[in-house]
């Protein structure tokens, strides 16, 4: 199913969300893959289409996401909400390992959004190793 976002909307997450993805930071000028439009709160759930409801994903972490809202801790048991850019701010919740490769958890939040989105898998862990050689990588102006 294909929800239409108006030009304006999208030029507008665009520019708040820098080009690059709300949950694992990967830009679009470094990558070279477009991003996709998540839905914080999918259409499947009653989400709607607006700002507040809708981020830039990589499509990594749109499909890892899919309809994912909520996930168990595998610390506590306990049943987490996900990530939500457009409420809560990134370095809040994360943070960069030492070598710029590995998103960290500083919250029971962060760590079951890494989980669900794979946000740490081996594909992205050496892009951002080849980007933070580069001096691309880790952002300097965090969410």
């Amino acid at each position: 199913m294909s929800i239409y976002i108006s030009k304006q909307l999208r030029e507008q997450i665009r520019a708040s969300d820098r080009q690059r993805c709300c949950y694992c930071l990967t830009s679009e000028v470094n990558s070279g893959i477009p991003m996709t439009f998540d839905h914080i709160l999918p259409v499947s759930k009653g989400g709607e289409t607006n700002f507040e409801n809708l981020c830039l994903a990589c499509r990594s972490c749109n499909e890892f996401k899919s309809d994912t809202t909520e996930v168990q801790d595998p610390v506590t048991d306990e049943i987490v909400p996900l990530y939500n850019p457009r409420t809560q701010r990134w370095i809040e919740h994360f943070y960069w390992s030492e070598d710029a490769t590995k998103i960290e958890e500083q919250t029971a939040i962060a760590r079951v959004t890494i989980i669900a989105l794979r946000m740490n898998n081996a594909v992205i862990r050496a892009a951002r190793l080849r980007w933070a050689i580069a001096l691309w990588h880790p952002p300097s102006d965090m969410l």
